[in-house]
């Protein structure tokens, strides 16, 4: 089941979709929820009323441990992420690190912090997870429309390690 967002953070998710709305997530909220996300166990967030998780994995260059705050929503009982890089030409490096370290570790609020294994979806499935986000956060579609011709959006499914 998808996350459903309240009128207010379906404003803010407006708000996030503008280039200015895009700067502040990326400039202030992101460096805020990379320390206060793990500090809080996933509980607290400086993007109000929005699904954030904060994803933690290990560099595929360097080794180092990174943390990303990402929206997310729910699809088959399983996280979804989008890489979007607010529809920049190239992938983020989040999410070349996830192709390189499948194993990572998620700090999300309603009891869903722990360890994951991620996948990038294919088919039906990135079909469904995609829907699923834009039913999040139209923007994305925004973030598509930047890439188009130039990359497909991938969509990362985060399942519960075993």
């Amino acid at each position: 089941m998808a996350v459903k967002m309240s009128p207010w953070a379906q404003a803010l998710s407006r708000f996030a979709a503008s280039k200015a709305g895009s700067w502040f997530y990326l400039n202030v909220a992101n460096p805020v929820d990379r320390r206060l996300l793990p500090a809080t166990n996933g509980r607290i967030s400086l993007s109000i009323g929005q699904p954030v998780l904060c994803l933690e994995v290990r560099g595929a260059k360097t080794g180092k441990v990174r943390r990303t705050p990402l929206l997310f929503t729910e699809l088959d009982a399983n996280l979804v992420i989008i890489a979007s890089a607010t529809g920049r030409p190239k992938h983020p490096a989040w999410f070349r690190n996830v192709v390189a370290n499948p194993h990572v570790k998620v700090f999300a609020p309603g009891g869903r912090t722990g360890e994951y294994e991620a996948r990038v979806a294919e088919g039906d499935e990135r079909t469904r997870g995609w829907q699923a986000g834009l039913e999040l956060y139209p923007g994305f579609e925004v973030y598509e429309g930047r890439t188009r011709g130039i990359r497909e959006i991938p969509v990362v499914i985060l399942s519960r390690a075993r």
